[in-house]
């Protein structure tokens, strides 16, 4: 055999192992897509067909029931949309004004690297221990469980994850826009307020989303903070319900009716998260369009 058959050979035999590599790498990859995809259907259809079952006019209009009579889900519904709303008006306020700072003002210094690193490790924190954080801040001093602490609970879990969001879409804008509003006098404040956030609403917009699903299905800071309540309230120094809470304490119970109200209340939270990302990638996809 010639040197070149022996090294045609051999590339022969390099290029059938490469290919029955990438196979297996193919169908390894394929396997596992399908075993999550499998998994996620299953969930899907336990949780849709256990929640359209227990779904019906008197989850939005009955507050908590006692075991073994009817009632809905009126005062955690109520209860999480009240939290949330003063926790993302929190969590707004402060991510959008860090994640500007750290694009426009701290880029490159020591400080921004030191909050960026601390703002990813916040992101990844558990939230039992923003719970824990909370309830030694604003409840164990107080002598009482509140909404305003279930809201402060859930705006530390918010808040990274709008910093980075922001801090990202405003990297997207170009410098010459910067350069265009201070070429007509404008102090770089007046730029960012004016132009660059303005120029950045839809990807604002998609971090406020994206916050939104993060904390919407929280239970373990709420456990620690606004504990629950059976009746409507919106009082911010009482505890108050939530829909998390509310289905932690039903889905444990012995109680076929409890049971129901969880998995309608699970089915509720799963579609505002699902309507909140879809919302969310589409803003997204409008804002790189742009």
């Amino acid at each position: 055999m010639t040197r070149a058959e022996q090294i045609a050979r051999q590339g022969r035999w390099l290029h059938a192992r490469r290919k029955l590599a990438n196979a297996v790498f193919l169908a390894g990859t394929a396997l596992a897509t399908a075993i999550a995809l499998t998994a996620l259907a299953l969930i899907m259809q336990t949780l849709v067909v256990n929640g359209l079952a227990g779904m019906d006019l008197a989850v939005f209009t009955m507050s908590q029931p006692v075991q073994g009579m009817a009632g809905g889900l009126l005062n955690a519904i109520i209860g999480s949309l009240v939290m949330c709303a003063i926790g993302m008006v929190i969590a707004l306020v402060i991510g959008i004004l860090a994640g500007t700072w750290l694009a426009e003002y701290g880029d490159g210094t020591r400080l921004a690297t030191v909050v960026r690193f601390l703002n990813d490790i916040l992101i990844s924190a558990p939230s039992i221990l923003i719970g824990l954080f909370v309830y030694e801040l604003l409840v164990a001093p107080f002598h009482g469980f509140s909404a305003l602490a279930g809201a402060v609970a859930l705006a530390i879990l918010a808040v990274p994850v709008a910093t980075r969001a922001t801090e990202d879409i405003l990297r997207l804008q170009p410098y010459a826009l910067r350069e265009a509003g201070m070429a007509l006098g404008a102090d770089r404040g007046l730029v960012i307020r004016a132009i660059i956030w303005r120029a950045s609403r839809s990807g604002l917009m998609t971090g406020a989303l994206l916050s939104f699903a993060r904390i919407s299905g929280e239970t373990a800071p709420l456990i620690f903070t606004s504990l629950g309540n059976q009746f409507v309230s919106t009082r911010l120094t009482q505890p108050i319900a939530a829909l998390p809470t509310t289905i932690f304490q039903f889905g444990m119970s012995g109680d076929d009716n409890w049971r129901r109200l969880a998995w309608a209340g699970a089915l509720l939270i799963a579609l505002a998260v699902l309507a909140t990302n879809v919302l969310g990638r589409a803003l997204m996809r409008r804002s790189n369009a742009k």
